[in-house]
C-alpha cells in the first residue's frame, strides 16, 4: 500500500503504525508527563508532616499525615492551620491554628463561651466538644509581626495561652512559620482539602486560599488514567487481531 493510500484510509501512519497505536503512545507520554510532573511540582510546593498529638482534634487527629504548603510568614491569615517552630515552645515542629495577628486583641470567653477578636465574637465550629472556646479565660494583645496560636482541642492543647507571661504575650513571630496545612493525606477516611473557617472571612484581612493541592491531585490522577489506558491499547489490539485471523 502506498503512502498516499494510507493517508486516504487513515488506518496507518507513514511508518506503518496504526492510528490507534500512535494515539496510545501519545496518551502514555502525556500521562507520564502529568503524573511525574504533578509529583515533582508537589514536592517543590508541599511538605508532609505527621501530627503527633490530638491538640488539633477533631480537625486533625493524632498520627494524621498532612500536606503543608511552603509559605512565608507574611502570607498567613487568621484561621490558617500552620506548622511552626519556636525555641520558646520547643525545638520540634508544632501544628496550631492562627486566631490572631499583629494588633489584634484576643479574649475569651463571652457569656456564650465564644472567643472574641477585637471585640467581635467568633464562631468556631471546628472545636472539640460543645463547651466554651477555652476552659480558662484569657486575654492578650498580639504584637506587630506576631501570631497568636491555639489548638482546636482547647482542653488538651499547649498553645499561646500557656505562654501569656512571655514577653510577646504568648505569640510567635511570623518568621517561625514553615508551612500552612492545605490537606489531610492520612488516614483514608479524612483525606481532603483543609477548609477555611467562614468566621474569619469577614474580619479585616480575610482568610487565605488553598494552594495548588487540587490541581496537583487532578494532574496525578489524570496522568495515571492516561498511562493505564494508553498501555492497555496494545494487548487489546493484539487480541482483536488474533480473533480476526482466527
Amino acid at each position: 500500500m502506498s503512502c498516499s493510500t494510507e493517508r486516504q484510509t487513515g488506518q496507518h501512519t507513514a511508518r506503518g503504525r496504526t492510528t490507534g497505536s500512535v494515539l496510545s503512545g501519545l496518551a502514555v507520554a502525556l500521562g507520564c508527563a502529568l503524573f511525574l510532573g504533578g509529583f515533582v511540582w508537589g514536592a517543590l510546593v508541599y511538605r508532609p508532616y505527621t501530627v503527633p498529638t490530638d491538640s488539633m482534634s477533631p480537625t486533625i487527629s493524632a498520627g494524621a499525615r498532612v500536606l503543608a504548603e511552603r509559605v512565608d510568614g507574611p502570607a498567613i491569615r487568621r484561621g490558617d492551620v500552620v506548622v511552626f517552630t519556636d525555641k520558646v515552645w520547643g525545638d520540634m515542629p508544632m501544628v496550631k491554628r492562627v486566631v490572631g495577628v499583629g494588633g489584634d486583641k484576643i479574649a475569651c470567653c463571652t457569656k456564650g463561651g465564644r472567643l472574641t477578636i477585637n471585640g467581635t465574637p467568633v464562631e468556631e465550629p471546628y472545636l472539640q466538644g460543645d463547651g466554651p472556646a477555652s476552659p480558662v479565660g484569657f486575654k492578650a494583645t498580639v504584637p506587630a509581626g506576631q501570631l497568636f496560636l491555639l489548638g482546636d482541642h482547647r482542653s488538651d492543647s499547649l498553645d499561646s495561652r500557656g505562654h501569656l507571661t512571655d514577653g510577646d504575650h504568648g505569640s510567635v513571630p511570623r518568621s517561625a512559620v514553615q508551612a500552612r496545612v492545605d490537606a489531610l493525606a492520612w488516614p483514608l477516611g479524612s483525606i481532603g482539602v483543609m477548609q477555611r473557617p467562614a468566621a474569619f472571612t469577614e474580619l479585616p484581612g480575610g482568610t487565605s486560599r488553598p494552594g495548588p493541592v487540587q490541581p496537583l491531585t487532578l494532574a496525578v490522577l489524570v496522568g495515571a488514567v492516561l498511562v493505564l489506558v494508553g498501555a492497555a491499547y496494545g494487548p487489546i489490539a493484539r487480541r482483536k487481531a488474533r480473533r480476526r485471523r482466527g
